[in-house]
C-alpha cells in the first residue's frame, strides 16, 4: 500500500464588516494552509489584517484567495470575463494581501482560485494561464485541481503546482468536482473514510464509488471549508488523520 504525504488547508478570512464566517480562530489551529479571501467574494481590510495576524499566531502559511468580483453570489457565480482581465482581477486582489504580510513580516505562500473562477480555470486553458500566470508573477506556487488546465498550465509556465483535495464536497464519477454554492454537514465516518482513502489507496470519493489520484501526484493538500456546518470538527479529524499518516513516511 502506497501513502501520499498531505497538508491541511483552509479558505478563511471570509467574513465582511461585522459579520462572521466560520470559526477562523478554531480553525486556524488545524490546518497547515489558510487560502484568505482579497475582498472580492468577502473580507475587508479589517478581517483580512486579523486573517493574517492569526494565521502568523498559528504558523500557518497564507495563500491568497481571489475571486470573481461578486460579493452578493460569494463569489460562487461564474460569470464572462476575459484572459487578460481575470489576470488583473487576481493581481488587484494578490496586491491587497501582500500588504498585510508585509506588514506582519510574512510572506505569500501560494495563490488558490475561488468558487465559480476555481472550476473555470480548471475547465478552460486560456484562463488557467491567466490565473498561473499571476502566480508566477508572484513567484509561488499555484494550487488547484490535479488532472485539470490548473496542472497543465502550471507544468506550461514553470510555476510550482499544489495538488489539491476536497473532503467537504462531491466528486462526479468522472472525477469532476462539483461546486455548489453551499455545502452540506458530513458525519465524522464519512470524514474518515473519504480521507483514509485519499492518502492509503490515493483514491477519490466519487458520488459512485471512486477513482484513483492523477497519475505522479506525490503530495495533496486537503481542502475543509469554513462554511461547512462542523468545519471544526471536520478539519481535526482531517489533521489528526494526516498527521498520523505523515508520521508513517518519515
Amino acid at each position: 500500500m502506497t501513502r501520499i504525504r498531505a497538508t491541511v488547508n483552509c479558505d478563511m478570512g471570509e467574513g465582511y464588516s461585522l459579520y462572521k464566517m466560520g470559526d477562523d480562530a478554531a480553525l486556524m489551529k488545524t490546518i497547515h494552509l489558510a487560502n484568505v479571501a482579497c475582498g472580492f467574494h468577502a473580507s475587508d481590510f479589517s478581517i483580512m489584517n486579523e486573517t493574517v495576524r492569526l494565521a502568523k499566531t498559528n504558523n500557518v502559511h497564507v495563500g491568497a484567495h481571489p475571486s470573481l468580483p461578486d460579493r452578493q453570489g460569494f463569489g460562487r457565480r461564474e460569470m464572462a470575463m476575459e484572459p487578460e482581465e481575470l489576470a488583473s482581477c487576481f493581481i488587484y486582489q494578490v496586491g491587497a494581501l501582500m500588504g498585510f504580510l508585509v506588514a506582519h513580516g510574512l510572506t505569500l505562500n501560494h495563490i488558490k482560485p475561488h468558487g465559480a473562477v476555481y472550476g473555470m480555470t480548471a475547465r478552460d486553458p486560456a484562463l488557467a494561464r491567466a490565473a498561473v500566470g499571476v502566480a508566477k508573477t508572484f513567484n509561488v506556487p499555484f494550487m488547484g485541481l490535479p488532472g485539470t488546465h490548473h496542472q497543465a498550465a502550471a507544468k506550461e509556465l514553470g510555476v510550482p503546482f499544489i495538488a489539491e483535495w476536497f473532503v467537504d464536497m462531491e466528486y462526479s464519477p468522472e472525477g469532476k468536482l462539483l461546486i455548489t454554492k453551499t455545502h452540506e454537514p458530513l458525519s465524522a465516518s464519512v470524514v474518515r473514510d473519504r480521507v483514509n482513502r485519499l492518502l492509503e489507496e490515493k483514491r477519490i470519493t466519487t458520488t459512485t464509488g471512486s477513482l484513483p489520484l492523477t497519475e505522479g501526484v506525490t503530495e495533496v493538500s486537503i481542502c475543509c471549508h469554513s462554511d461547512t456546518p462542523g468545519a471544526v470538527e471536520i478539519a481535526e479529524t482531517v489533521k489528526a488523520l494526516v498527521d498520523r499518516n505523515n508520521a508513517q513516511l518519515q
